[in-house]
C-alpha cells in the first residue's frame, strides 16, 4: 500500500482505499436511491437533468455513454432522443446501482438501444473515438482521480464529440448558511429515517465541498484537451453543469 492520500468526505484516506468506500456508501444506499434524490432535492433533480441533456444537442443515431448513470435517469432521456439506430451505454462502477439501472429501464421498456456496463470512469474499456456524447451526472466527485478520469472520456469521444458534466458546485454566497444547514443536519436525519443510513449522506455533503468549484472544474476540463468549455449554475449555483468539446 502506497503513503498518498485522497479525500472521502472530510476524511483522509489511502488512494487504493478511497474506491472501495464509495463502493459501500452506494451499495448501501442503492435500494432507495431515487427516493431520497426525490425527497433531499424536493423532486428538482429531475428538473436539472433534463435541462442538461436539452443542452447536449443530441440527435437521432448518435452513440452516447452515460457515465456513474447509476439508476438510469440519463440514459432514459438519451435514449428517447437517439432513438433506435443510436446507442446509449449506462455505465457504473458499482454493481447495485447498475443493477437497480438496468431493472427500473425494463420495467419502463426502454431495450433495444441500452446496453450496460460495470466500468471504471478512470478505465475506460472502449477504444479511441466511440462516442458522440459523454455524460456524468453527480458522480464525478466520487471518482479517485477526476483528471485521469476526464483524460478517458476525452480519448473516447470522437471528434466533434462533448462532455456533459452535472455535478453539484459552489453556491452563491448568500444561499451558503442555509445550504449548509441543510447538508448537514436535514440531510443525514433523512438519510436516517429513510435510507436507514446517517453517515453515507454525510459523506455526499462533504463530498460535495471537497470538489472543485465551477472554475477549477472547467480549468480540468481543459487541461484534459476540451475546447469551448463553459459552465452553468442552477439553482443558484448548487448545482452546475460543465460543457467540453473534443474538435
Amino acid at each position: 500500500m502506497s503513503d498518498k492520500t485522497t479525500h472521502f468526505g472530510f476524511r483522509d484516506v489511502p488512494v487504493e482505499e478511497k474506491a472501495r468506500h464509495v463502493r459501500e456508501v452506494f451499495d448501501s444506499v442503492a435500494d432507495r436511491y431515487d427516493l431520497m434524490n426525490d425527497l433531499m432535492s424536493f423532486g428538482i433533480h429531475r428538473l436539472w437533468k433534463r435541462y442538461a441533456i436539452n443542452m447536449a444537442g443530441l440527435q437521432p443515431g448518435q452513440r452516447v455513454l452515460d457515465l456513474a448513470g447509476g439508476t438510469g435517469d440519463l440514459t432514459r432521456l438519451v435514449a428517447h432522443r437517439v432513438g433506435p439506430q443510436g446507442h446509449v451505454v449506462l455505465s457504473d462502477i458499482n454493481a447495485a446501482m447498475l443493477a437497480n439501472g438496468r431493472a427500473r429501464l425494463l420495467d419502463d421498456g426502454i431495450t433495444g438501444n441500452v446496453t450496460f456496463a460495470r466500468v471504471d470512469a478512470e478505465q475506460l474499456p472502449f477504444r479511441d473515438s466511440t462516442f458522440d456524447l459523454i455524460t456524468i451526472a453527480f458522480g464525478l466527485r466520487n471518482v479517485t482521480d477526476k483528471q485521469r478520469a476526464l483524460d478517458a472520456m476525452y480519448r473516447a469521444l470522437k471528434p466533434g464529440g462533448r462532455l456533459l458534466v452535472l455535478e453539484f458546485s459552489r453556491p452563491a454566497g448568500a444561499l451558503k448558511p442555509a445550504y449548509d444547514f441543510y447538508s448537514f443536519t436535514v440531510l443525514p436525519v433523512l438519510g436516517r429515517l429513510v435510507a436507514k443510513d446517517a453517515a453515507s449522506y454525510r459523506y455526499l455533503a462533504e463530498s460535495i465541498r471537497k470538489h472543485p468549484d465551477q472554475e477549477t472544474l472547467r480549468g480540468m476540463l481543459q487541461q484534459a484537451g476540451f475546447e469551448d468549455c463553459d459552465y452553468h449554475n442552477l439553482s443558484g449555483g448548487i448545482v452546475a453543469i460543465h460543457r467540453g468539446y473534443r474538435f
